[in-house]
């Protein structure tokens, strides 16, 4: 592999078969997380919001029931077993975390009580692309956000969640203050997944200039190529199932979000960004098609220039072959005459003279008769 290929592809990566959406944490021997890692955000009855960290869900409840509203946030190991004990725990179902790990990419769980929503964490190595679930839990006074911790999601939000809450007016009712912060979570997640995008343009940049080398290797090429094509892709299947959910978020009439022209709004200026999100991808595609066939285009011409070349020197190999053939028969004829001297020694190379010109020259009209030949090897035909 040339040193733009290297650069191309991370080691780690480059041996690595086209990516799949993972539904679940990882293996509990390899996690470095032996507890879960949480952080709650909390708006009291009465007083400014506060944060607290802890490593269980139990540490939380009493914050939890002294508040009109919380969010806390959990980095689990495995996600299909921490996350429906951290559930149950919380007061949710416990087959809501089961039943929304279910879905591909994304889910919606609206239960009247309490909702689940799945939307996916996308994560780019390189040309290796992963998508984790984010699962948000919803109560009418708590929300609970659960990922696996390879993924860093949420982390800026928790730092200032605290003062996003102290914001909210206070005659705004419950569910508006719910429906604005599952709102927030959920513009966090989708601008983090957005930002990714820049590292797959980067990837068709760098993809562009590889094709460019001459000593770069066709198979490999190929392998690549395809590689990006289904990173992107896999992407743009990340982002219309994450439009899906918001569309069954807005248009679901869910009880637990706000039924307030002013949050539907909210909801509807979520779902318009992921639109944009959706046409930028969709148009980074595009490009990425146009280059390819522009560099395509290009190889074509530089296979038809080395056609070219390989037509010209067989037609020479064709006319000097021809040309010493003659001579070489009357040569071997000849041959048998070993004692000639004087005019027969003369007229014998006159003769070897002639027909070395004359075949030369049958050759070559032979050979411009029957073939349209290029004035130059770059004059494509």
């Amino acid at each position: 592999m040339t040193q733009k290929e290297r650069k191309l592809v991370p080691k780690d990566t480059a041996q690595k078969a086209p990516s799949t959406p993972s539904v679940a944490g990882k293996d509990s021997e390899t996690c470095q997380v032996k507890s879960p890692k949480a952080v709650c955000v909390a708006l009291p009855q009465a007083g400014r919001p506060i944060r607290i960290l802890g490593d269980s869900p139990t540490e939380f409840i009493s914050t939890v029931q002294s508040s009109i509203l919380s969010w806390i946030n959990f980095t689990v190991c495995d996600l299909v077993q921490e996350g429906s004990e951290i559930a149950t725990k919380l007061g949710f179902s416990a087959s809501l975390v089961p039943a929304l790990l279910k879905g591909y990419h994304a889910n919606f769980e609206d239960r009247e009580s309490e909702m689940g929503i799945m939307v996916p964490a996308v994560k780019i190595s390189g040309l290796n692309l992963q998508s984790y679930p984010l699962l948000i839990l919803v109560r009418k006074d708590l929300i609970v956000t659960i990922h696996s911790e390879e993924v860093i999601r949420l982390v800026q939000f928790s730092r200032y969640a605290d003062n996003y809450m102290r914001k909210f007016p206070e005659p705004m009712n419950l569910e508006d203050k719910l429906t604005m912060l599952l709102v927030r979570i959920l513009d966090e997640n989708n601008s983090r997944n957005f930002e990714y995008l820049r590292e797959i343009e980067e990837q068709g940049d760098l993809m562009s200039e590889l094709l460019l080398d001459p000593a770069s290797g066709r198979i490999e090429i190929g392998k690549q190529i395809y590689q990006l094509k289904h990173t992107l892709i896999t992407y743009l299947n990340t982002l219309w199932r994450t439009l899906d959910v918001l569309h069954s978020l807005r248009l679901g009439d869910a009880q637990l979000v706000s039924d307030s022209p002013k949050m539907l709004g909210q909801l509807q200026l979520l779902v318009e960004d992921v639109n944009r999100q959706i046409a930028l991808s969709e148009h980074m595609s595009e490009v990425l098609a146009s280059g390819l066939e522009v560099l395509q285009a290009l190889y074509n011409n530089q296979l038809q220039i080395l056609n070219n070349r390989m037509a010209l020197t067989m037609t020479w190999l064709t006319i000097l072959g021809t040309a010493v053939l003659v001579p070489n028969t009357l040569a071997t004829v000849f041959g048998s005459f070993g004692s000639m001297t004087g005019w027969e020694l003369w007229g014998y190379l006159a003769i070897l003279t002639v027909a070395t010109v004359n075949s030369t020259v049958l050759a070559w009209w032979w050979v411009k008769k029957k073939v349209v030949l290029p004035r130059s090897p770059e004059a494509v035909q």
